[in-house]
């Protein structure tokens, strides 16, 4: 098909022309089909048009000027919720007795190169019904239309069509029927459409008798119960944030000591005084995809809000974007009419936080949310839709006015990330904490959801269950396989597993060259570039623990240049649980090994750690930053042991706010190898009395030092790009900083924007890398 913008289609007056035109990207499940039948009608054309496997199919015909101006429409003013990538067609021989045009039923059976949608909040429209006492879906909790409601959580498998999703069960409606078939009605091929007389319905366990589910949930929740209720992608933990017993009770039940609480609030003015919210940020949470984002907390929120997010810079807060979490809001508020409700301060503030036994995936079947969730909730508010496909909700922050991604879920999967150039397909199987799963089709990459930690079988029983949607989705057979090349990971076990039963090359990819490669793959960059990979702990190619590395990437080629200099793990993993341990290492280094015992003499190990420390030959060694960040939070005092990880990180962040980040500070060395010695930016937190102080001076002296180091090898190498992945960018200060410092040497910083720069971008990496493997 013809798919050169702005051709003409040679007219002869009075003569009809007809079209096939192919229309490819996100353009199922969002009112693409209605709307090429209205624009149709309007210009007098008569065909037809469907869904099939590569998009969608128009067959038009009519005059040449109403078959320009249809296609001009489809490239620039297609539905909201579409994405268009291409526009293709071709001439046909007329039909003259054609009349009319039709919405047909989709096509299947021929390659798949279309996407399915993301979930998208509920419109103003349906809200308009959903508060409206005249209107028949009235306080339904299952309203949706073209422009929004579940599509990704609920489809099974392409094209989009009712039979393929968790809707099938229930037939339409007389009503319903009517506006499904109905031209000019929003709900016009809607396939979640749904009415209190044919959809599914709310179910209340453990409320009263005959109880209205939303009335009830909203009771127990004011009486400080914790409610789990049922979203798109699996359950939610409820309970009321302005009651500290509530709030205290999810910790205890949920064993999630300190790690931050998500809020949701009915609107942004609802968050005064516990959140201040930049306009930026506002954007992000009144989006269609409703993610979570990370605020700055405000002062009054740890007087208000005790046990939310104890000791934290941040607050992660989100509005509502299902019915159901409207008509909770919309209950404490006393059930007004129309939605000037909506835009007005309301009292009630949730938490509403991931449903899970600590260490398990996102509970989705309603069975095992009454049985796994037996020890936590006290009531759950249910429905019989079924979820096909569990997905977190998506957490967010801003900076610099662009939205970077801390955990890509809800309302981004399975949202394409394009890439520079199409391969055979692959699939990137991650790594082992943050997992996702990636597989490339064409110059497009798709990812799962974040999965979690690999630790317990329930989870890798789901990373396997979101691979093998994601195939059923994209239909694609993988050319490849690539994993992380360490030989443990229940990843790296599966990917082998996958490999032989296709019988498709096996790919190892080393940890931190997937991380800059994920970047690179992002921001479609061809050709070498140097690489800062900033991260926790990852299996090097040696088999030593890396985590602070200096590369030179050049598509499947990767080439170390240098890293941190290697801290002592006393205990190994252990050592990244207890930022003590990292401190006594790092007083050992400084040669002050006598004091370890005394400084930390809460801790009963600490003797021993220094004895330990007293033979370093014999102890596993890091060069992981985030061990070095570690190393500076127990020296100061902030964290000995923590309860989730990055605490103390994330704590050291937090104080670097607080302080003059523009003092002059202590170089770093470099030495022959490429070594970066970051010991002189700790020695002065072993006296600092100044916290704040101290933490803004590490950060500015790491942001340094790091640029430095980068201009030294980009100087070397004959570069100019850097690169920058791993976890420890997640960290705002650093990556605002570095990117600075950066660019005063002369250096573009390339860092993640649609992925997280942490493990969750590890497959998109393991993808790219493989498909220049192969190429």
């Amino acid at each position: 098909m013809n798919a050169t913008p702005g051709a003409r289609l040679a007219s002869v007056a009075g003569e009809n022309r007809r079209l096939r035109i192919r229309v490819r990207g996100v353009v199922q499940g969002v009112g693409f089909r209605p709307f090429v039948y209205r624009v149709a009608r309007e210009l007098a054309l008569c065909g037809s048009v469907c869904n099939d496997a590569s998009g969608v199919l128009i067959d038009a015909q009519g005059a040449a000027p109403a078959l320009e101006e249809l296609i001009e429409r489809l490239r620039h003013r297609a539905p909201p919720r579409a994405r268009v990538d291409a526009v293709e067609h071709e001439e046909c021989p007329a039909d003259p007795a054609r009349t009319g045009f039709d919405v047909i039923e989709s096509r299947e059976g021929q390659s798949l190169s279309t996407a399915i949608g993301h979930d998208t909040a509920t419109c103003p429209s349906c809200l308009a019904e959903l508060f409206d006492p005249t209107d028949r879906r009235y306080r339904y909790a299952f309203t949706n239309c073209t422009d929004c409601g579940p599509r990704f959580t609920v489809t099974r498998a392409l094209p989009y069509d009712r039979p393929l999703t968790s809707l099938a069960p229930f037939p339409l409606c007389a009503a319903c029927e009517v506006e499904y078939r109905a031209p000019g009605d929003r709900r016009f091929h809607a396939e979640a459409t749904a009415c209190p007389a044919c959809g599914p319905r709310l179910t209340l366990v453990g409320g009263e008798a005959g109880e209205d589910p939303i009335a009830g949930c909203l009771r127990l929740l004011r009486d400080g119960r914790i409610v789990a209720i049922k979203g798109l992608g699996g359950y939610h933990l409820a309970c009321d944030a302005r009651n500290p017993g509530a709030v205290a009770r999810l910790r205890a039940r949920k064993h999630r000591e300190e790690q931050p609480f998500a809020l949701m609030a009915a609107n942004v003015a609802s968050l005064a005084g516990v959140a201040a919210v930049a306009e930026a940020e506002r954007t992000g949470l009144e989006s269609a995809e409703r993610p979570i984002v990370l605020t700055r907390r405000a002062e009054a929120a740890s007087d208000t809000l005790p046990g939310i997010a104890d000791g934290l810079a941040q607050l992660g807060v989100m509005l509502p974007y299902t019915p159901i979490q409207f008509l909770l809001f919309h209950e404490a508020a006393g059930r007004p009419a129309g939605t000037g409700w909506l835009s007005e301060p309301q009292a009630l503030l949730l938490v509403m936080t991931s449903a899970n036994v600590h260490g398990e995936p996102l509970v989705t079947d309603d069975r095992e949310a009454l049985e796994a969730l037996a020890g936590i909730a006290d009531a759950w508010l249910a429905h019989d839709r079924e979820i096909v496909t569990r997905c977190d909700d998506t957490v967010v922050r801003v900076r610099d006015g662009a939205t970077r991604f801390v955990r890509r879920a809800r309302g981004a999967a399975p949202r394409a990330v394009a890439l520079a150039r199409g391969t055979a397909p692959v699939l990137g199987v991650g790594a082992h904490y943050k997992a996702t799963a990636c597989v490339t089709r064409g110059a497009e990459a798709f990812l799962t959801p974040h999965v979690g930690d690999l630790d317990l079988a329930a989870t890798r029983r789901a990373l396997d269950a979101s691979i093998e949607h994601l195939l059923a989705l994209t239909q694609v057979r993988p050319a490849a396989v690539a994993h992380d090349l360490h030989p443990d990971f229940h990843s790296t076990r599966r990917a082998a597993a996958l490999a032989a039963a296709w019988d498709v090359p096996l790919v190892g990819v080393q940890h931190h060259h997937a991380h800059v490669a994920a970047v690179l793959a992002e921001h479609r960059h061809e050709g070498p570039a140097l690489g800062l990979a900033l991260d926790g702990v990852g299996y090097g190619s040696d088999g030593g623990a890396w985590g602070g590395e200096l590369l030179r990437v050049d598509g499947a080629d990767c080439a170390r240049l240098g890293h941190l200099r290697a801290l002592p793990l006393v205990g190994g993993d252990r050592a990244a649980r207890e930022p003590w341990r990292m401190a006594a290492a790092a007083l050992a280094a400084l040669g002050a090994a006598d004091s370890i015992a005394t400084r930390f003499a809460d801790q009963p190990l600490a003797p021993l750690v220094a004895q330990r420390l007293a033979r370093p030959r014999a102890l596993l060694v890091t060069s992981s930053l985030g061990r070095w960040f570690d190393a500076a939070a127990g020296l100061l005092g902030l964290k000995a042991v923590t309860s989730f990880e990055g605490q103390a990180a994330m704590l050291l962040e937090g104080l670097a706010t607080c302080a003059d980040a523009s003092r002059v500070l202590p170089g770093c060395p470099v030495d022959a190898d490429g070594v970066l010695d970051l010991l002189p930016l700790l020695a002065p937190l072993v006296a600092a009395t100044d916290q704040a102080q101290a933490a803004a001076d590490f950060h500015a002296g790491l942001a340094v030092a790091l640029a430095d180091w980068a201009a030294r090898a980009a100087a070397a190498q004959g570069l100019t790009t850097v690169a920058c992945g791993g976890g420890c960018l997640m960290n705002d200060v650093l990556a605002r900083r570095l990117r600075d410092e950066l660019g005063r040497r002369g250096l573009a910083m390339l860092e993640a924007a649609e992925v997280p720069p942490n493990d969750g971008a590890i497959s998109l990496g393991q993808c790219w890398v493989a498909q220049r493997t192969r190429s």
